[in-house]
């Protein structure tokens, strides 16, 4: 009988990221911490607090704090920078792309309240076209976990990986499921396995295709669900191994359609072996001031928005 995956808690992912940071931090002393006025917002506080002379308070100047944590790399440390996910990109694109990118700095983009589920402050801060930003970046390493225990676990791993990363989480409390799994970089989980569709979902959008996949078991329909947690390098061969089994694909993030996860798995699956696929992603809009699941429900990340394309995609099979 297929283990079904459940959840006892839920806690924010950026929470995983504070926790991960200070654990990091006390297992290496080059790591340090820079900040955009946003220490409890980024859950820093305990990194500041453990290792005050290694945290640098930089204001309300993230393109400042972009080039200080280049300068530090170039000296030998491992910056890790905190701030708004819109901050970490939009804002300072020019210094990821110049001083950081370029150059391949050992530099750790640390963006949290990214997507509709930042909720309430709207759509001036809930960026959706930062995965595809840092994606385009030579150099650059793109991960979006999916829960609390992920976040710890890929923050641990960052500090370990030399060069550039853009690390994603988010502000709501979510469900935990990914307790004692192991992290690499670059290497999807496949959660659930399944032979009619195969479902590649990122960040908050991995625990609704678990949920998706529920009600498409009742259906009597097989779903493959595979966590992508890397977007950049993507594990292009459990997506192949995964389509080549079931014939079609949906791809779910919390993200533009534009740029995002699907698109890189749209490639790989254009150069390699062709199949149907749809998409689950805010198509071509800004999003909007609510709470996080009436958002995400609302521009089309919905679990049954997920059910629906998964039986799309079957169809398009015929």
């Amino acid at each position: 009988m297929k283990t079904k995956l459940t959840y006892t808690d839920k806690k924010d992912t950026r929470s995983g990221f504070g926790d991960g940071l200070l654990e990091a931090a006390k297992k290496n002393p080059q790591i340090v911490g820079l900040c955009a006025d946003l220490t409890g917002s980024l859950k820093m506080n305990a990194f500041q607090k453990e290792f005050p002379d290694r945290f640098f308070q930089v204001g309300i100047a993230e393109a400042n704090m972009m080039g200080i944590a280049a300068g530090l790399a170039t000296a030998g440390k491992i910056p890790f920078t905190g701030t708004f996910a819109n901050f970490s990109t939009s804002r300072v694109y020019d210094q990821l792309r110049q001083s950081i990118a370029y150059s391949e700095k050992n530099v750790k983009v640390c963006a949290s309240h990214a997507g509709l589920t930042l909720g309430e402050d709207g759509a001036t801060h809930q960026v959706l076209e930062d995965i595809g930003m840092t994606k385009m970046l030579p150099n650059f390493t793109v991960i979006n976990p999916c829960d609390y225990h992920q976040t710890k676990a890929a923050t641990m791993a960052i500090a370990d990986h030399h060069g550039p990363v853009y690390l994603r989480f988010g502000r709501p409390g979510w469900p935990m499921f990914m307790q004692d799994q192991p992290f690499e970089i670059g290497k999807a989980i496949t959660l659930i396995e399944g032979s009619d569709v195969s479902i590649f979902a990122t960040g908050h959008m991995v625990w609704r295709a678990i949920e998706a996949e529920a009600i498409l078991e009742d259906q009597g329909i097989s779903a493959e669900v595979i966590n992508i947690h890397t977007i950049k390098p993507l594990d292009e061969q459990a997506i192949l191994q995964s389509v080549r089994k079931t014939g079609c694909a949906v791809s779910a993030e919390e993200h533009q359609m534009a740029g995002g996860l699907g698109e890189s798995i749209a490639q790989t699956i254009v150069k390699n072996h062709l199949v149907p696929q749809e998409f689950v992603a805010v198509n071509d809009q800004f999003g909007e001031s609510g709470k996080p699941e009436d958002l995400l429900d609302k521009y089309g990340l919905g679990v049954s928005d997920i059910v629906e394309k998964a039986k799309k995609a079957i169809r398009r099979k015929g």
